[in-house]
């Protein structure tokens, strides 16, 4: 019951984390885009790979944990 209370918590972090990037991700896209519309597209990509990077390292995390 503790795992499942801690995962949640710990899932519930990161999806609030990462909807607040979102929320705020298009005004620094349209920022980046005036230096570089090639960085732009950039952070876009950093963002959505990084949602499901921290999602695969809490995973891995937890398997070597042994949960």
């Amino acid at each position: 019951m503790k795992e499942n209370r801690e995962a949640i918590i710990a899932a519930a972090v990161i999806l609030v984390g990462f909807g607040l990037a979102a929320f705020f991700l298009p005004h620094v896209m349209i920022a980046v885009g005036d230096i570089s519309t090639v960085a732009a597209v950039g952070v876009a990509i950093l963002f959505v790979a990084g949602f499901f990077l921290i999602f695969w390292l809490r995973a891995r995390s937890q398997r070597r944990k042994g949960k």
